[in-house]
């Protein structure tokens, strides 16, 4: 059996996740052969530009697609979240998994177990307007300030003092063994994540047929159908995955449940929608929920951003 190169960002929860991913191979594949090479992004390069300010798609994914596409490696595990929604020609999505955490979660200094605890006019770290707009729908006083750097950079400017909370995504949290750290859990239905957030793609060449055969074996079929009418409304919305816009969905038999919302940056126009339809037609209701999105005033904030 041949020997597997995976592309990974060098960073302790990009590794973490990577190893997750080639676990979950070695069950199916227990003499697989399995290495990493590690790969520093533009992303993990520059540590001072705010993510809403940047202006090239694919910040943490493009130099792991790069060698990807070199043959340099067979295949790239990525946060789905960080993956444009277009895909670069050549390249497929050959499995979907681990989406256990899809929340947000925010860790404060002081111990709190909700917003409302939270001191007047607290300064809250975050790196995305998703987030920044919901909380300022929360509570008007709260200051959204741009941090950047990994979880735990994250922590210890918190431990510093540098910030009330930080806001980050439950699954980097969790599956770094940190989760003593959270004070509290979003419902993320009610503060929406961003779409695919907490599910890992492993992403391949498209005419590699071997190494697609055998990623296959770890795709979760509930979660690439999930992810992909989440990702559906940014690629109905053609905003890009730092607006202010937020999708979650959820399979309830053969149902499956889709909220999203897109806001204004001081979360005061807000628009949220919701709909329930079989699942099978996923793809189809994100698409027109999306629409809907743009009709009643979407549209016009994202000319205004």
């Amino acid at each position: 059996m041949k020997v597997l190169t995976v592309a990974t960002r060098d960073g302790a929860l990009a590794i973490t996740q990577t190893e997750i991913v080639i676990s979950a191979l070695k069950k199916t594949y227990p003499d697989l052969k399995i290495e990493i090479k590690k790969v520093t992004t533009k992303g993990d390069r520059d540590r001072r530009t705010t993510l809403w300010n940047l202006k090239d798609a694919g910040f943490f994914t493009s130099l792991l697609e790069d060698a990807l596409l070199s043959g340099e490696t067979d295949c790239a595990v990525h946060s789905f979240k960080d993956l444009p929604t277009r895909q670069r020609d050549g390249l497929t999505i050959a499995a979907v998994c681990d989406r256990q955490f899809a929340e947000d979660c925010l860790i404060a200094a002081q111990p709190v177990d909700s917003i409302d605890q939270l001191c007047s006019s607290a300064k809250i770290g975050t790196s995305s307007l998703r987030r920044a707009a919901q909380l300022r729908r929360l509570r008007a006083d709260l200051k959204p300030t741009p941090i950047r750097g990994n979880v735990t950079t994250r922590i210890k400017k918190l431990d510093q003092g540098r910030f009330d909370a930080i806001i980050l995504a439950r699954a980097g949290i969790e599956r770094l063994g940190l989760s003593e750290k959270i004070s509290l859990i979003f419902d993320p239905a009610e503060f929406i994540p961003a779409p695919a957030q907490g599910a890992l793609a492993v992403q391949t060449r498209s005419d590699d047929v071997e190494t697609n055969k055998l990623i296959a074996a770890i795709d979760d079929k509930q979660a690439r159908t999930i992810t992909f009418a989440e990702r559906q409304v940014l690629v109905t919305l053609q905003c890009g995955c730092h607006a202010p816009v937020g999708a979650f969905a959820e399979i309830a038999g053969d149902n499956i449940q889709i909220c999203a919302f897109i806001s204004d940056l001081e979360g005061e126009n807000f628009i949220r929608r919701e709909v329930t339809d079989p699942a099978t037609e996923a793809n189809q209701m994100a698409d027109k929920l999306a629409r809907e999105l743009l009709e009643v005033g979407g549209e016009k904030i994202l000319q205004n951003i």
